[in-house]
């Protein structure tokens, strides 16, 4: 087998952190509320292993190409500016019915040996092959740093009232890149990878003295949602 590449290193350390967090906690646990505004942990986790099952038929799915988007623009259709709020009240009701169906004990297990295999096929992917996802198509490595964000920032969410450990360093490392590709250069405040994945996800609220400083971008944000 050859070496792990290193965006495939971030997501094997993610998606590991994450299905230990999960498995650490219990059932009573999977009903406390999350950073998102009306999501419980059992609500997040359903949309987590539906990623991670998106990105098993993505990597079966190879797609003639050119590519339209890649790390950083894939994240363009999720910014703020263009939402579709019919389209995400569809999506939670059927992940609360999804997320009320399951033991919490088969959820956490099925996402352990989901993100397990997406791991595996991650590592055997062509780097600059071409797969279709939502519509659009990326190289492999593209849609593996798209996998490390979500699965980074989801993290953080599920952390609201819990004495756990955050993302590994190396999975915010690639949400602060993917943030500074949407900002169009590096943040210039000196925040830590952590605020910056809060603040550029609309997950925290500039500071008025942020705002000031960052000028006409401070407009920007959050970068995407």
């Amino acid at each position: 087998m050859t070496d792990e590449r290193p965006v495939v290193t971030d997501l094997t350390d993610v998606y590991r952190s994450l299905a230990a967090l999960v498995g650490g906690l219990t059932e009573d646990d999977g009903w406390r509320p999350t950073a998102l505004p009306g999501w419980s942990v059992r609500d997040l986790l359903v949309h987590l292993l539906g990623d991670a099952q998106r990105a098993l038929v993505a990597f079966g799915t190879p797609a003639p190409g050119p590519a339209d988007r890649d790390a950083v623009t894939y994240w363009a259709g999720f910014a703020p500016s263009a939402p579709d709020p019919a389209r995400r009240n569809r999506q939670i009701r059927v992940i609360r019915s999804l997320a009320v169906a399951h033991p919490w004990e088969a959820l956490t297990e099925t996402f352990a040996e989901t993100t397990a295999s997406v791991i595996v096929l991650a590592n055997r992917g062509d780097p600059a092959g071409l797969l279709g996802t939502q519509g659009h198509t990326l190289t492999t490595d593209d849609l593996i740093s798209t996998l490390v964000v979500e699965a980074a920032v989801h993290h953080l969410d599920l952390l609201t009232g819990l004495d756990r450990p955050g993302p590994p360093a190396g999975a915010l490392r690639v949400v602060r890149e993917t943030l500074d590709g949407l900002l169009g250069r590096p943040q210039p405040l000196g925040w830590d990878d952590t605020t910056y994945a809060l603040t550029g996800t609309g997950r925290r609220p500039l500071t008025d003295e942020e705002t000031r400083r960052l000028g006409d971008d401070a407009s920007r944000f959050p970068l995407f949602a």
